[in-house]
């Protein structure tokens, strides 16, 4: 039975250890990073890997945002600036920058799923504040919620069309963190009304999103003590406030925004509401440990990952890579280089 987590793995190519491990473990997916990264043939034959080592057509995913988090570069792949660049091209009127978006991630959607890759871990839907961390910076999309929203639907409805799953994030919003939850766990002392008025609105636009990812960020008004990926009272409003009936998954359990060891994040997650922990490093002792506290995927959880997963046979192929690179270039030509 496929159990309630995402897993990375160390290299270029499956150990013998990940593969029995796998095999054992049965995640419900995996997600690659620049380790794991060399040409198409490779990333094609680890993705082949992966879904046999579980015996499945697993969801594997990827950060490729464009910019500083892409895990695909030249010369294989094409390189793009941040997706920020794009999103305020001044020569461009809002709906060309929209089209312009999305054709751009409908690219990305199909150099993804030409390797395998059928999950990107994007857009994001933080609106991000004055005395926010630039760990969102130029990865937004824009400055407030309406923006955002109009965009992000722009960069999901594209990847859709390439047969990807657009993964929203970080719910219910990163954008005031003050620190880098990879390094330190935020606090957000803004008040309710500012934080739905701003911060909760796109995901609740979102609330259709088949995959989102949480936000390791503690939000005092809400929960003083814990940070929404393990706060019961934070996915409640997830759920019920905002609407947002898709497979939530964590953030990575490997960020230093949370403590305890690996175990204990995966049960406090899942007992909070997510319904699958992601864990990213590789790191064969902490996904041991995860392991040891992982359930199976079953109940609304299990209905969400189906409803997911078959999302994914959506792709609208009808239109040649080519074609879709000509469209995207000559409406953006007056704005110069948006990719290498």
């Amino acid at each position: 039975m496929t159990k309630a987590a995402i897993f990375g793995c160390s290299g270029l190519s499956l150990t013998d250890e990940e593969r029995g491990f796998f095999r054992e473990i049965a995640p419900w997916g995996f997600i690659l990073f620049a380790r794991n990264i060399d040409n198409p043939d490779q990333v094609a034959t680890l993705c082949d890997d992966l879904r046999e080592s579980v015996g499945r057509n697993a969801p594997i995913l990827i950060d490729q945002e464009g910019g500083r988090v892409a895990r695909l570069r030249a010369p294989h792949w094409r390189e793009w600036s941040p997706a920020l660049t794009l999103a305020e091209a001044n020569e461009l009127s809002e709906a060309e920058r929209c089209t312009a978006l999305s054709l751009r991630y409908e690219i990305i959607g199909r150099e993804l799923r030409a390797s395998g890759i059928d999950v990107d871990c994007a857009p994001l839907l933080d609106v991000p504040a004055p005395e926010g961390h630039d760990v969102i910076g130029d990865r937004a999309l824009g400055d407030n919620p309406e923006t955002v929203t109009r965009r992000a639907r722009a960069v999901f409805d594209g990847l859709l069309r390439a047969g990807v799953l657009p993964v929203v994030k970080h719910v219910p919003g990163h954008g005031r963190a003050a620190v880098d939850s990879h390094k330190s766990l935020p606090v957000v002392d803004a008040s309710l009304e500012d934080l739905r008025g701003v911060d909760f609105a796109p995901f609740a636009a979102f609330a259709d999103a088949p995959l989102a990812m949480t936000a390791h960020v503690v939000y005092s008004v809400l929960d003083s003590e814990r940070c929404a990926t393990v706060s019961p009272t934070v996915i409640a409003l997830i759920r019920d406030e905002l609407g947002m009936d898709g497979l939530l998954m964590t953030d990575d359990l490997s960020m230093h925004a949370l403590q305890g060891d690996f175990a204990d994040r995966t049960r406090d997650s899942l007992a909070a509401g997510c319904d699958v922990v992601l864990h990213c490093n590789g790191e064969m002792a902490e996904m041991q440990a995860i392991a040891s506290a992982l359930p199976e995927l079953g109940g609304d959880a299990l209905r969400r990952a189906l409803h997911a997963e078959a999302l994914r046979n959506g792709a609208d192929t009808s239109e040649h890579l080519d074609c879709l690179d000509k469209r995207y270039a000559t409406l953006v030509e007056r704005v110069g280089t948006i990719h290498a």
